[in-house]
């Protein structure tokens, strides 16, 4: 199984022939691949869906089955995409791939923004990616895509994070709100939070591992 990380949010998840999008949003280049099995969506905010992401990777791939919380699900009731809604604790199995669902909530933004429906997902047993959470999916994680810039993340509460999931190996996702700067000392600390236990893997967008 390989995961391609593509801008911020986006990562693609390869198995065989078969395809599984995850998290398609307004920081992302056009995701135009084919084989696509699958497209799940943590949530519904712009920067991991938009209803023109979504409609190309459809074109393409028409018998792709969308899955996502129930927020996402009310998201996009105008466009007509059937939604496979899921919560905490359930699994699906699409083509090749095993996924099972955990955290029900987004992470809080401030008092005054309301809290949306966050689902996490775990794929083939293997590669964890929580949306913008810091749900712990109770499970050994061999790889975990870990949030690294958001308005709703603090950089003690990502580490106490990544530490408390005690991945093999990371990666960093959701970087598009960093500059270069930031992006160095974020990483930086969740290296720590990583190692010496696990292995932190830096990927630009258009890069893969290997899980």
């Amino acid at each position: 199984m390989e995961v391609t990380k593509l801008e911020h949010a986006c990562q693609i998840v390869t198995e065989g022939d078969a395809r599984l999008v995850i998290d398609p949003g307004n920081f992302t280049r056009p995701v135009e691949t084919t084989g696509v099995v699958a497209v799940v969506l943590t949530h519904e905010h712009p920067d991991h869906v938009t209803p023109e992401q979504l409609a190309g990777i459809l074109a393409r791939n028409p018998d792709a089955v969308v899955i996502g919380p129930a927020g996402v699900a009310a998201a996009l009731a105008e466009t007509g995409v059937p939604i496979d809604v899921v919560t905490d604790g359930d699994h699906r199995s699409v083509g090749p791939f095993d996924l099972s669902f955990h955290g029900t909530r987004h992470n809080v933004i401030h008092s005054s923004i309301p809290v949306i429906d966050n689902t996490g997902v775990l794929v083939n047993g293997r590669l964890f990616y929580p949306g913008d959470s810091y749900t712990e999916p109770g499970v050994p994680v061999e790889v975990l895509a870990a949030p690294v810039g958001a308005p709703w993340l603090k950089v003690a509460e990502m580490m106490d994070y990544v530490a408390a999931v005690a991945p093999r190996r990371a990666y960093p996702v959701h970087e598009a709100t960093l500059s270069e700067i930031g992006y160095g000392m974020h990483t930086g600390r969740l290296r720590e939070a990583v190692e010496p236990g696990g292995a932190l893997v830096l990927l630009a967008p258009g890069e893969s591992l290997t899980v």
